[in-house]
């Protein structure tokens, strides 16, 4: 099957989420649906500005950011407020990642057993930030509902990973429709307990794409706790160098 031009956005994970082609979908095959989101949110490269904010029962703090993507593997992201924050930043290449913070004026490459851990405070993991295309090549998929939805079908996959998968969850549910805007994803553990849930929570137009510009993700079990991301800018196939992707640039931004 012919697959629509693809484009990028933020960073791997969340591309899936904030960003939609504008063709409809064609296909009910499970697994060619979640291909399909993914190619979009791979893309050739993409330049965006967000901020993530994370929300606690008795507080509540925002950071400004900056993402640049190249390709399916090559990601920068950088925040530029609070100043107490400004410099820290994550950069992902060909599945490896490192982190940068400015007041220690070091780099950490971020070892597997570390990838589930919180990104920079967040509901996010450093899993959930350099995702790849595991739930493809290590789940088996099938369609559980398909809905009509604001105009739109809906289509409710579930996926389960192969027995040998080395992967955390027992299994996800994502909701996606019919352009490939990924509106629920759920994760489930070993036992088939609902642990964490991701939504989009605006849907709109943004640098000329229909976009999920505002997604959640949350734990079941604490429902006052949450972090929201909010795209305020994305533009789409600019021309990144590939110095812009080094731990030389992350330490010392020229861009």
């Amino acid at each position: 099957m012919k697959r629509p031009t693809q484009f990028s956005a933020p960073w791997s994970f969340l591309l899936l989420w904030l960003f939609s082609a504008q063709a409809l979908s064609t296909t009910t095959d499970p697994k060619e649906l979640i291909q399909q989101a993914m190619d979009h949110w791979r893309g050739l490269s993409s330049y965006s500005e967000m901020t993530m904010t994370i929300h606690r029962p008795d507080w509540e703090r925002s950071m400004s950011m900056r993402s640049w993507t190249k390709g399916d593997k090559t990601s920068l992201v950088r925040v530029t407020k609070p100043k107490k924050d400004a410099g820290n930043g994550t950069l992902t290449k060909d599945n490896n990642m490192w982190t940068f913070a400015p007041k220690v004026n070091r780099i950490i490459k971020v070892p597997s057993s570390m990838m589930s851990q919180s990104w920079m405070g967040s509901d996010f993991t450093n899993k959930d930030i350099s995702k790849s295309t595991d739930i493809i090549d290590q789940y088996d998929h099938k369609i559980l509902e398909t809905r009509e939805q604001d105009g739109h079908t809906v289509y409710v996959i579930e996926s389960i990973p192969h027995e040998d998968a080395a992967v955390v969850w027992g299994k996800e549910i994502l909701s996606i429709r019919d352009d490939y805007i990924m509106l629920e994803q759920q994760f489930w553990d070993q036992d088939n307990i609902l642990v964490k849930v991701m939504k989009a929570r605006e849907i709109k137009k943004l640098g000329g794409r229909t976009v999920a510009s505002i997604i959640r993700m949350g734990k079941v079990e604490s429902p006052d706790e949450w972090t929201e991301m909010s795209v305020q800018d994305i533009q789409f196939d600019q021309q990144h160098t590939d110095s812009l992707f080094t731990l030389s640039n992350l330490r010392n931004p020229r861009q």
